[in-house]
């Protein structure tokens, strides 16, 4: 399988002195095209940096991250931006919709950053992917007015927006019920399948870990198993 991204001897440490806490300590991970894998390890074993820094939003102390052949540690500021908008997707713990704008207009809102404006075709878009969702009757809801597992689809349908090749999740079902986590899990199973998307999905739920086909246990900054 051709590879998505390679980290190599990935560092982060915060602070200085004896303030510095070294959080990263030298991680290595490749993650192929079409991967679906669950992250998982304990409380400050590392996966929130990882994922931040994977997600292009903070940049190692040291190491290398290429993804689609790229140096996202030597990238500007200016072309980390445009480079995730348009390949990376993320989902997390707590949906961060916008409440007064209704579920389409969240969707399509990563699109009409980039664009600077809503379009015909972003709008067309959204509505397939809320369809796709199941939530073709909640398209023009406002978000406010929506249940939390329908809030956390809308998340999904906005992260996959712009079509990105890697999708980030932080607990994505962290705050849903059984039944609503499941339903999320088999979307983005879905979305895997059908469209190659990976995703990298940070849980501590073994049944969550145990629907994706690879997972990776990050301990003390590194990859433990």
């Amino acid at each position: 399988m051709t590879a998505l991204l390679e980290v190599s001897g990935l560092y982060k440490t915060f602070g200085t002195g004896e303030a510095a806490t070294r959080v990263l300590r030298g991680l290595s991970l490749t993650l192929a095209e079409g991967e679906m894998a669950a992250l998982l390890g304990p409380s400050g074993s590392g996966k929130s940096t990882l994922l931040t820094i994977l997600g292009t939003l903070m940049k190692p102390t040291s190491g290398s991250y290429t993804m689609l052949g790229q140096d996202l540690v030597a990238a500007e500021d200016r072309a980390l931006t445009e480079f995730r908008n348009r390949h990376i997707g993320f989902v997390f713990q707590f949906h961060n919709l916008l409440p007064d704008f209704t579920a389409l207009e969240n969707v399509i809102f990563p699109t009409a950053v980039r664009e600077g404006r809503e379009t015909a075709t972003a709008r067309a878009r959204g509505r397939d992917l809320l369809v796709r969702m199941g939530l073709e009757n909640r398209v023009n809801f406002p978000s406010a007015n929506l249940s939390g597992g329908q809030k956390q689809r809308v998340a999904v349908a906005r992260a996959l927006m712009n079509q990105p090749e890697l999708v980030l999740a932080d607990e994505p079902t962290g705050n849903l019920d059984r039944e609503s986590a499941m339903q999320v899990m088999e979307l983005i199973a879905e979305i895997n399948r059908d469209e190659g998307t990976t995703f990298l999905i940070s849980t501590h739920d073994e049944k969550i870990a145990s629907l994706c086909r690879r997972q990776i246990v990050v301990g003390d900054g590194l990859v433990t198993g």
